[in-house]
């Protein structure tokens, strides 16, 4: 039936009611959206992921609300479980980019607020391994924040609601987060046991992604640069060498995390009174993070460069 057939058949003689005409309208326009439109936005938040890693969130506000709007209305209105749920799954991935992006240019709200759409869509998407993410990602706000402690409680619970069911990519991950905040907590056997099992579930398939989970970049030299920068937390003596062994490996192309991994030489540096080689990390890290426009990476170079 039409439109027109189907109100005239519910009351007869009686105009359409415009929102409910409005909202079949919606309805039907999600009620079967091809696996071929989930793909082209999933390519759409891969082509934001990959500007944003080389070039900075800060210019890329407005095409990452529009695009997580799109997501949102597609979900509100799509009926079905088996259209929701891919959906979901995209808005979820798309929704802890917008998070990271957030909390790199310093709007902590939002960042939050993200997270907290990332977790629901992740749980109706059926896929344990992003809601495990979102949690994982959204401890650095509180990290950011000044509360390792608690940060360390929702890895902590991420860990244990995704069980088996994630992929030892993300088992890793959520680990060497565990292992960071527990170093900045002070903790250091509890984070040299967080390393110790972020290495044992690191795959060795030398891949840079997960094919089941997208959102995480993790190979052996992210988690070598990753290991450094807690163990220089906790004043380990190896921690520069592991972080130079880092940048050497290092792709080019993730500039914004160059800046991360100089400010964590400089912190290291710092902490065993090497005050010239902290002075031209610190340099370094500044001139990347100005590049990105990285209010995060800013902040931490701030902080150090009254130490050096």
């Amino acid at each position: 039936m039409t439109d027109e057939e189907l109100y005239e058949e519910v009351s007869p003689g009686v105009p359409a009611v415009d929102g409910y005409r409005e909202l079949i309208e919606r309805i039907e326009s999600t009620h079967s959206i091809p696996s071929s439109v989930v793909e082209t936005l999933n390519q759409q938040t891969e082509l934001l992921r990959t500007v944003d890693r080389q070039m900075g969130a800060a210019q890329l506000v407005d095409q990452m609300t529009a695009h997580i709007n799109t997501l949102t209305d597609s979900l509100s209105f799509a009926v079905l479980p088996s259209v929701r749920q891919p959906i979901a799954e995209s808005l979820a991935g798309a929704s802890t980019l917008a998070a990271w992006q957030a909390l790199d240019v310093g709007a902590t709200e939002r960042a939050w607020r993200h997270y907290e759409q990332a977790k629901s869509a992740a749980r109706e998407s059926g896929k344990p391994a992003y809601l495990a993410h979102a949690m994982g990602e959204q401890a650095y706000v509180l990290s950011d924040a000044g509360k390792p402690d608690l940060s360390v409680e929702l890895v902590t619970e991420a860990l244990r609601i995704s069980g088996s069911e994630v992929p030892p990519r993300v088992a890793s991950w959520l680990f060497a987060a565990k292992a960071e905040f527990h170093a900045q907590c002070g903790q250091e056997p509890e984070c040299r046991a967080a390393l110790d099992s972020a290495e044992q579930y690191m795959p060795g398939d030398g891949l840079l992604r997960d094919p089941d989970m997208p959102s995480i970049f993790l190979t052996q030299e992210h988690l070598l640069r990753w290991k450094g920068h807690s163990l220089a937390l906790v004043g380990d003596s190896g921690a520069v060498g592991e972080l130079y062994a880092a940048l050497d490996a290092l792709d080019s192309t993730f500039t914004r995390a160059e800046a991360g991994l100089r400010v964590d030489l400089a912190q290291a540096h710092l902490r065993w009174g090497q005050y010239s080689e902290a002075t031209d990390q610190l340099g370094k890290a500044r001139l990347l993070a100005n590049r990105t426009g990285s209010v995060r990476q800013r902040n931490r170079i701030e902080r150090l460069t009254g130490q050096a």
